[in-house]
């Protein structure tokens, strides 16, 4: 707007419009916070998503190590009992009890070896099932977080299509409010909503009180408040202060 056209308008004016365009704000705000936490969870079941099927890939690969090992373990049982029988045939031609003697130790040596193999594929088999059965409950949970991940999809898009007209009608509001607002006063606004943590950049006193830190307002300036002559800035949250009679007037506008 001009700075004729900014000379023209009164404080209480400005203050009517800025708090005009802090109730249509806070309208905009409630439709982002309904839409907001369906695509926070959208997103963790996303991620829940991934991880799980990151786990079931890591869980196939420990499945197929674990059958590799009993694989290879088999395979030298029965190399090993190649051993046994060669071992023994040769003892059958032994010139000395030295010979004898050591082709029993290579013998039992692999015989304990054998037994070895034996213990560690038993061991590789029970943890190949509680591999598998973990598998199967990732497979069962993926299907699971799926299911609810189609759903919560299926009420963002419905929230989505159900508000955006009515957000879009809110923007146009709100962007006609501001067109009555200087530019410097906008974006102190602007800047105070931002730092705000509940969006309010403007509050009435409510109870003596700053309506958005809540700190109590001395009598004078809440009469300074009443007047209308100037903004007033509360001075320990920095947000543009109102009086209550003016938020009345102006939030059936809502």
């Amino acid at each position: 707007m001009s700075e004729k056209d900014t000379k023209e308008i009164s404080v209480e004016e400005k203050l009517k419009a800025l708090f005009d365009l802090q109730l249509v704000n806070s309208e905009i705000d409630k439709i982002k916070t309904l839409r907001g936490e369906l695509p926070l969870e959208v997103q963790d079941l996303e991620d829940e998503i991934a991880g799980l099927n990151t786990r079931l890939s890591n869980l196939s690969d420990e499945i197929r190590q674990i059958d590799s090992e009993i694989t290879g373990r088999k395979a030298d049982i029965e190399a090993a009992k190649g051993l046994i029988i060669k071992y023994q045939e040769q003892q059958n031609n032994v010139k000395n009890n030295r010979e004898y003697e050591n082709l029993s130790k290579e013998i039992e040596f692999q015989s304990l070896d054998i037994e070895l193999h034996e213990k560690k594929i038993r061991e590789a088999k029970k943890n190949s099932e509680i591999k598998k059965d973990e598998l199967q409950k990732t497979e069962e949970l993926i299907a699971d977080r799926q299911e609810g991940l189609s759903q919560k999809k299926a009420e963002l898009e419905e929230i989505v299509s159900e508000t955006k007209q009515e957000e879009e009608k809110l923007r146009d509001k709100a962007k006609s409010i501001e067109e009555k607002i200087e530019e410097r006063l906008l974006n102190a606004f602007k800047r105070i909503r931002k730092n705000a943590r509940n969006g309010l950049a403007v509050v009435a006193v409510e109870r003596d009180a700053c309506g958005g830190c809540f700190n109590k307002i001395p009598p004078q300036r809440q009469l300074d408040i009443r007047l209308r002559k100037k903004i007033i800035i509360c001075e320990y949250c920095g947000r543009i202060l109102i009086d209550p009679e003016m938020a009345n007037e102006e939030r059936p506008k809502e």
